[in-house]
């Protein structure tokens, strides 16, 4: 089944923190590579899923402490 343009439009995970760390090489902002945030655009809805996954668990690993105080 193809998925409906609804289906795909998932808001970008961007929150404007647009800076990339040189350690990481990921966004200190959305824990997105390079490589993912200019895949977003185009990205089909299990791509985006994937890298939305990938993102939280950067995040919890990097910033531990966030996660109990959400």
């Amino acid at each position: 089944m193809v998925p409906t343009m609804a289906e795909t439009k998932i808001a970008s995970p961007c929150v404007g923190v647009c800076e990339i760390d040189t350690l990481t090489m990921l966004c200190r902002g959305c824990y997105r590579t390079i490589d993912e945030i200019s895949a977003w655009r185009e990205a089909s809805l299990d791509v985006k899923l994937g890298i939305l996954k990938r993102t939280a668990k950067r995040r919890e690993q990097i910033e531990p402490s966030k996660k109990n105080k959400a």
